[in-house]
């Protein structure tokens, strides 16, 4: 028997720590996930750092739709950065525990910056519709005063959000033993080690979170909809192809995001395998976040002009 396991039935009566297996137990797949992970989080600092240093010293790009890209990259930065120095940390020891309140931190503050990038790509489809649809009162629709309104109020629901589940999550009993077959601790597999009824918890996640979730889906589906209806009135061909590769790449990080975190949060609790859902949130918490900076920036023409004209002065 896996002496981590023997270690969570021993510890069931009275949980002060959780065993984090990760995505795999065999130490030769550890390695090359340690690789891989650390190539990964390393491109996502870098590259959302680089966003963050360009929009702040280029004044071409003080926009709001780099306003709102330099949000997103803070959030990437913090995203990935509550679940993967852990993780990697844990491939290379065999102390794979984490406190409990160690865990209730991690999940409060991978549940915020997930709640928010939600909302702040509700908000950015909101921009590029305005820009798009309406680019005459684009000044007026998105003013310096409503972007910082917008930001603020997508950091204050996403941190309220994740507050709410933290809470509640807080006063449940564990007693199922601590053993979590996740790289992380989430609301899903916390759910299952509970002997607590976890009832009222998954209500507040489907209400609370599924409002989150599936309005900031739901805005940024209707915004992207007027937008190709727009491009699709465009009248030169070459004009209508570059418009639609652009929307393409955007909908197809849109979706491979809110497809991942809608599957995890918003179905019931005893569907919720830890050992073959516990991949998911790699691809909206680990991966997206490093695409985020080429798919929305870095392929931005006005990107390169900043990052060649950094290169120049330096």
């Amino acid at each position: 028997m896996d002496p981590l396991e023997t270690m969570g039935r021993e510890n069931s009566t009275s949980v002060a720590e959780f065993i984090l297996l990760g995505l795999s137990s065999k130490p030769a797949e550890q390695l090359v996930l340690f690789g891989v992970f650390t190539a990964i989080y390393l491109v996502a600092l870098m590259g959302n750092m680089l966003i963050l240093l360009l929009v702040s010293l280029d004044s071409r790009l003080h926009t709001p739709m780099y306003f709102f890209l330099g949000h997103l990259s803070v959030v990437d930065i913090g995203y990935t950065s509550s679940t993967v120095p852990k993780m990697l940390a844990n491939y290379l020891s065999r102390d794979k525990s984490i406190s409990w309140a160690g865990c209730l931190s991690q999940m409060f503050f991978f549940i915020s910056f997930g709640g928010i990038e939600c909302l702040l790509l509700g908000v950015m489809a909101y921009d590029r519709y305005v820009a798009i649809c309406h680019p005459l009162h684009y000044s007026a629709f998105l003013s310096r005063r409503v972007c910082a309104l917008l930001a603020a109020a997508a950091w204050a629901m996403g941190l309220t959000n994740s507050a709410v589940h933290s809470s509640l999550m807080s006063i449940l009993s564990f007693c199922r033993g601590n053993v979590l077959h996740h790289f992380f601790c989430d609301i899903p597999p916390l759910f299952q080690l509970s002997c607590s009824d976890t009832r009222a918890n998954q209500a507040v996640t489907f209400a609370l979170g599924g409002a989150v979730i599936l309005g900031s889906f739901l805005g940024t589906l209707v915004s992207y909809v007027y937008i190709v209806i727009a491009v699709l009135k465009i009248r030169t061909r070459e004009g209508r192809l570059k418009a639609f590769s652009t929307c393409a790449s955007h909908l197809t990080m849109v979706s491979l995001y809110f497809g991942t975190i809608i599957f995890t949060y918003i179905r019931p609790n005893s569907t919720y395998s830890q050992e073959q859902d516990r991949t998911l949130p790699v691809l909206y918490g680990i991966v997206t976040p490093m695409l985020n900076p080429i798919i929305y920036s870095l392929r931005n023409k006005d990107v390169k002009g900043a990052l060649r004209k950094a290169l120049a002065r330096s």
